[in-house]
C-alpha cells in the first residue's frame, strides 16, 4: 500500500517517475486563469484559510452542497471558522475526487501541512493554515509556485490598469490579459444595450451600426494587444454558427439597438458573423482564440436569482456543436483567417471529435496550430485528464499539446500543474513499461514532457 500523497504519488512506475522528474521544477505557465491582477499588484494576503479556499471556489461549494451544507456555511460571509469546519467535514466524503487531492496538495505544497484534513483535524489545521498564510502573500504563493507567466481573462471594457503597473514596476512574473469578448457578443441578454453604451464612452466612438460596434471593438483589442494580449477567449453555452443568418448580421444589430425583440436565428447570425470578424482579427494579430462550449449556465434559476452567476450552478450540456463548429473553422480557413484556436468543450463525449477537427485544419509551417485544450471543469480530474490525454495520443502527435492551465479564481491552485504532471508522466510512462513505446526512446518522451509542460505554451503563445 502505497502512502498517501508521497513523493511518488500517482506514478506507478520507474519510467514514470524519471518522466516526473524531468518536468517537475518547470516554470508554470498558466495561458488561462480568473485570477485578479489588482491583487498581484497589491500583494494580498488572506485573512485566512477560509478566505483562500472558500472565497469564490464553487467547486468546493457544489461539493458542499451535496453532503446538505447550509448555504450560510457556503456563500454566507458568517463565522470562517465554522465555514472551514463544515468544508473540513466533508473532506473524507470526497474520496477519488480532485478536490480531495487538490486541497491537500496545497496545504503539504504551499502551507507544509501533512495531516489529512477531517472534521478531528480542522481545528489543528485551520490555526496551522493561517499561521502559515500569514508569512505569506499572493507574490510569495506565485513565487513558491515557481510561476512564470500568468494570463488572466478581461473584458474588453477593462483598463488593465494594474497589468500595466505590474509590467512598468518590472515584476518578474509575466502577468498578462487575455481578450474576452462574450458581452459584446450575447446580443439577446436584457443588459446589452447598457454594454454597448459604456463601449461607446470608454472608446470615444459613437456605436450606431455593426460596422461602428466592431471599429469600436478593434480599438480595444488594440489597446490589449499593446499591453501583452496573446489569447482571446470565447465562452459558449453553445457553437451559434449560422452563416446564412449571419448575413443579416447589420439589420439585427439596428433591431436589437431599437430594443426590438430577436428570434433565435437572428441571434445565431449576429454571433456567427462577429465570431468571424473575431476569428480574422486574432488571425490577423497572432493572436489565439480559445473557444470554450458545451456549458448550461445557472440551471437552477431560484439560486441564480438568490447568488448571481458563477455561484456552483452550471452543468454539462449535451448539444451536439459538430457541423457548426467545423463550420465557423472552415469558414475562417477559407478565408485564409483561421487563427491558431484552442477547442474546449465542457462534455467529454466531445474529446474524439476535437481530435478529429485537429487533423483537418492543421498543417505545415505550425505545429498545432488547432488544437484540443486540457481537459475543462467538470473534467478537471484525473479520469478527465487521462481520457483527454489518451485520446489526443490515439488522435494526434501528443507532442503538439499545450499542457495545462488552472482555470482558476485561486493562488493556491497551481497544485493543479502538478497534478497533471503527474497524469501525464504516468500515462506516458506506461506505454514504456507497457511495451507500447522503446525504453531506448526515453529521450524522446523527456522532450515531449518538457515540451507539454512549458517550452509548447511559451512557443504557441509567443511569450
Amino acid at each position: 500500500m502505497k502512502k498517501f500523497l508521497d513523493n511518488d504519488f500517482l506514478l506507478d512506475s520507474p519510467t514514470a517517475i524519471a518522466l516526473y522528474d524531468e518536468v517537475k521544477d518547470l516554470p508554470i505557465v498558466d495561458y488561462h486563469c480568473h485570477v485578479d491582477a489588482k491583487e498581484i499588484y497589491e500583494d494580498k494576503k488572506f485573512s485566512s484559510i477560509t478566505e483562500a479556499w472558500l472565497g469564490g471556489d464553487h467547486y468546493k461549494w457544489r461539493a458542499m452542497r451535496n453532503m446538505g451544507v447550509e448555504e450560510k456555511l457556503i456563500t454566507g460571509k458568517g463565522n470562517e471558522y465554522a465555514r472551514f469546519v463544515a468544508w473540513a467535514t466533508i473532506m473524507p466524503s470526497l474520496a477519488g475526487n480532485p478536490l480531495y487531492h487538490f486541497s491537500h496538495l496545497e496545504l503539504k505544497r504551499y502551507l507544509g501541512i501533512d495531516t489529512p484534513l477531517n472534521a478531528k483535524t480542522a481545528e489543528e489545521i485551520y490555526k496551522k493554515a493561517n499561521l502559515a498564510l500569514s508569512e505569506l502573500s499572493v507574490r510569495k504563493i506565485i513565487e513558491k509556485a515557481n510561476v512564470e507567466v500568468i494570463v488572466t481573462t478581461n473584458d474588453p471594457l477593462d483598463d488593465l490598469k494594474y497589468h500595466k503597473l505590474l509590467k512598468e514596476e518590472g515584476y518578474k512574473v509575466k502577468v498578462l490579459p487575455a481578450f474576452r469578448p462574450d458581452k459584446a457578443v450575447n446580443i439577446e441578454k436584457p443588459d446589452y444595450l447598457d454594454y454597448i453604451k459604456k463601449l461607446s464612452r470608454l472608446t470615444g466612438l459613437p456605436i450606431n451600426s455593426i460596422d461602428d460596434l466592431k471599429t469600436a471593438l478593434k480599438s480595444r483589442l488594440d489597446f490589449f494587444q499593446a499591453n501583452g494580449c496573446k489569447a482571446a477567449d470565447h465562452g459558449l453555452d453553445y457553437v451559434p454558427f449560422n452563416l446564412k443568418a449571419s448575413y443579416k448580421a447589420k439589420e439585427v444589430f439596428e433591431k436589437a439597438l431599437q430594443g426590438t425583440p430577436l428570434t433565435k436565428d437572428e441571434v445565431d447570425g449576429f454571433k456567427t458573423d462577429m465570431l468571424i470578424f473575431f476569428g480574422k482579427q486574432y488571425a490577423k494579430r497572432d493572436i489565439a482564440m480559445e473557444v470554450h462550449f458545451g456549458c448550461v449556465r445557472n440551471a437552477n434559476t431560484q439560486m441564480f436569482l438568490a447568488l448571481g452567476p458563477d455561484t456552483g450552478f452550471d452543468c454539462v450540456n449535451d448539444q451536439n456543436n459538430v457541423d457548426k463548429l467545423y463550420g465557423l473553422l472552415d469558414e475562417l480557413a477559407l478565408q485564409s483567417k483561421l487563427p491558431k484556436t484552442l477547442l474546449y468543450s465542457l462534455n467529454s463525449k466531445d474529446n474524439a471529435l476535437l481530435i478529429s477537427m485537429m487533423g483537418a485544419f492543421n498543417g505545415a509551417p505550425f505545429k498545432g496550430k488547432v488544437q484540443q485544450g486540457s481537459a475543462w471543469w467538470f473534467n478537471d480530474h484525473k479520469m478527465g485528464m487521462e481520457q483527454q490525454i489518451a485520446t489526443y495520443c490515439a488522435g494526434a502527435p501528443i507532442a503538439t499539446f499545450i499542457g495545462m492551465l488552472t482555470d482558476s479564481r485561486s493562488f493556491l491552485s497551481y497544485a493543479r500543474h502538478e497534478y497533471f504532471r503527474r497524469i501525464l508522466a504516468n500515462y506516458l510512462g506506461n506505454l514504456v513499461e507497457h511495451g507500447e513505446y522503446p525504453e531506448s526512446e526515453l529521450d524522446s518522451l523527456k522532450q515531449i514532457i518538457r515540451d507539454i509542460c512549458h517550452d509548447n505554451a511559451m512557443a504557441y503563445f509567443g511569450y
